[in-house]
């Protein structure tokens, strides 16, 4: 796979890495290249993103469906002309294996799901999408990662900010460093949730805030300093233990890195938040909203501004990890990359159990 370094030097190109040109010229891709038939798992919220943004990606169309829930089955095919041959539930989901009009499967489930269905694809022989966060722990992320590799598919996880333009241009900052050494991260991603019998809520499902949302600023952490964490320290809050009594409704979480740079994270199931600052030696800069569906800008402490624009993150991204299987290229953000940040947030649970800073 492809370390951080190798994927900042191919975002350098920024949005033309979609488009080809001369510059690809050796690429051997067809002009007319076709698209890969996605099929989405789960009929969730989320995947009524997806599914529109399938409309506008130009590598990749929505070509099938997995769902447990029988009534929706109709408006999806009439909205969407997907044929009875390519509708599936979760019960015979492994005869999605003869079926060539669906080359990737998207697993767009509760997270304890992510793990069991994803396996399930690459087992058919299916390249896999896996929604964040990866799965529940760290053996399940593995377990995802191993049968990928066995089955010789490509794996990708569902970080669409490490494809949004802004990001990017955070993420190379970490490395060229232009503001001097960085010193503190603040990361916060939040929203109040008000559902109060969701899977979110239970701990069984992979519910929580430190799950949901707290992956959001943990890898922006990680990839606005491009080190990884040596230690955690967290803890919980609750305004609402009727509803959040199995389940986090907010973590505080702080990080070391072998630099010396610190970052103090926020998220939260019970409370808005939404932001992304990077202070330095010489400098700052930062991004506010950081991770919403669109409208991703900041600027720098100079005043440059970050607010590149692009129509749908969902789309570049599922075209960014379309275009890696075509290409048979690396993915930009692979199972390990997933991986890595499980094993922080199960060290942030334990953190905030045992009440102590947790070696990484």
């Amino acid at each position: 796979m492809a370390s951080r370094r190798d994927f900042i030097k191919k975002i350098g190109a920024g949005s033309a890495a979609l488009v080809a040109t001369s510059a690809f010229s050796n690429i051997i891709i067809p002009r007319k290249q076709r698209k890969l038939g996605v099929a989405l798992v789960g009929l969730g919220y989320y995947s009524g993103v997806l599914a529109p943004a399938l409309q506008h990606a130009q590598h990749c169309y929505l070509a099938g469906i997995v769902t447990g829930s029988p009534w929706k089955i109709p408006d999806w095919q009439r909205r969407y002309n997907i044929p009875d041959q390519n509708v599936y539930n979760y019960q015979n989901m492994s005869e999605i294996a003869s079926n060539k009009a669906i080359d990737v499967v998207y697993v767009v489930l509760p997270t304890s799901m992510h793990s069991e269905y994803s396996v399930l694809a690459a087992e058919a022989g299916k390249h896999v999408w896996c929604e964040k966060p990866m799965a529940k722990t760290v053996k399940e992320c593995q377990n995802i990662i191993d049968a990928c590799r066995n089955n010789k598919v490509k794996l990708s996880i569902g970080y669409r900010m490490q494809h949004e333009p802004n990001t990017q241009t955070i993420m190379g900052y970490a490395l060229s460093k232009p503001y001097g050494k960085i010193k503190t991260v603040t990361a916060r991603a939040g929203y109040f949730e008000g559902r109060s019998d969701h899977w979110k809520q239970q701990k069984m499902m992979g519910g929580g805030a430190m799950y949901d949302m707290g992956v959001y600023p943990l890898n922006a952490a990680r990839y606005a300093t491009a080190e990884e964490p040596i230690s955690i320290y967290a803890w919980h809050e609750t305004s609402r233990p009727d509803i959040y009594h199995e389940v986090d409704e907010t973590t505080y979480f702080e990080l070391e890195f072998p630099s010396g740079a610190k970052a103090s994270c926020a998220t939260s199931l019970g409370k808005g938040m939404n932001d992304l600052e990077i202070k330095c030696a010489y400098g700052s800069y930062g991004l506010s909203p950081f991770q919403s569906y669109g409208g991703i800008r900041g600027e720098t402490g100079d005043g440059i501004l970050l607010n590149k624009r692009i129509p749908n993150q969902q789309a570049r991204q599922m075209d960014d990890d379309a275009l890696a299987i075509l290409r048979n290229e690396s993915v930009l953000v692979p199972g390990e990359e997933g991986l890595r940040d499980i094993r922080i947030v199960e060290a942030a649970y334990q953190s905030a159990q045992e009440k102590r800073t947790i070696s990484l």
